[in-house]
Order: C-alpha cells, then structure tokens, then sequence
C-alpha cells in the first residue's frame, strides 16, 4: 500500500502540489492526484476522506488555500496520516489564513503542516512515513538526503 492521495481544493493550486507529485513519482511512488473541494463538492470530500484508506492509499496529502478546510475536513474522516500543505491564493491574506486554518486542528483531529507552498516538503514526508515500513522507499530517502548533503557540499567549494 504505496499509493498516495494528492487533493487540492482547485485547478489554481496544482502549480503548487505540483513538486508534491514530482518528488513522489520521483522515489516511484504511485500518486492519484485529484480536485476536491470542501466547499464546492463536499459530498466528494466526504466520499473521499471515508474511503481513501479502502482505495488503496497510506498518507493523503491536501493543499488548499484561502480558509483551507480541506487538509483538515480529510483528517477528520479518514484513519490515514494527512499532511496539509497551505496555498497562497488569489483570494489568501499573504497564505496566513490558510496556514492557521491547516495549522491550529482541534485535539483529536492532527494534520502535519508543512510551509506556506511547502509541497516538496509535502512529498518527501509523505515518502518518508511510507519509508518507515517500506525498505525500498527509506533506501530512496537515504540517497536523497545524501545528494543533498553533496550539493551543500559542492556549493561550499564554489565560495573560494
């Protein structure tokens, strides 16, 4: 069960989520990416976050912008870990709001929050909780965070 879930809440924010479905797909992690909006189509929300676990999926992660309900309206209906990834949007006062809105869940109801735009990040934890039960995933973040390393590395050379 490798498939992550990539929801956002309209077709502006996969600019966005789109560094969520290249890291994935570049660790050869099966992502379905869809629109799901807790305000627009919320009997599609509600189908989604109850049956993500069934359909395959093990992390959904969630992009929205503005008032960002939909990280954590999934959280709420789904056993699956959630990961929030907050859009600044046309209508998003400088991405604040939709940070607290992913940010500040109730007791009960956690969504990991990455930065404002912060899908990448998204992507790799996502590999990450996938990584923890599966060997050849954690063997592809550990090269990852090497190249990193590298990169750093190399850059510092460029100093002088």
């Amino acid at each position: 069960m490798n498939k992550v879930g990539v929801i956002m809440g309209s077709k502006s924010d996969l600019p966005v989520m789109q560094d969520a479905i290249d890291i994935l797909k570049g660790f050869n992690i099966e992502v379905e990416v869809d629109i799901v909006s807790a305000h627009r189509t919320p009997e599609k929300l509600f189908d989604y976050g109850k049956n993500a676990h069934t359909r395959g999926f093990a992390v959904v992660i969630a992009g929205a912008g503005g008032a960002a309900h939909l990280p954590g309206m999934i959280a709420s209906l789904s056993p699956l870990p959630v990961i929030g990834v907050p859009v600044k949007s046309s209508n998003s006062i400088d991405g604040w709001d939709s940070v607290l809105s992913i940010l500040q869940m109730p007791g009960g109801v956690p969504v990991a929050t990455v930065a404002l735009n912060g899908a990448k990040n998204a992507g790799i934890l996502a590999a990450q909780i996938l990584g923890a039960s599966d060997k050849v995933v954690l063997d592809k973040i550990i090269a990852y965070k090497e190249d990193l390393k590298v990169k750093v590395n190399e850059s510092a050379k460029d100093l002088g």
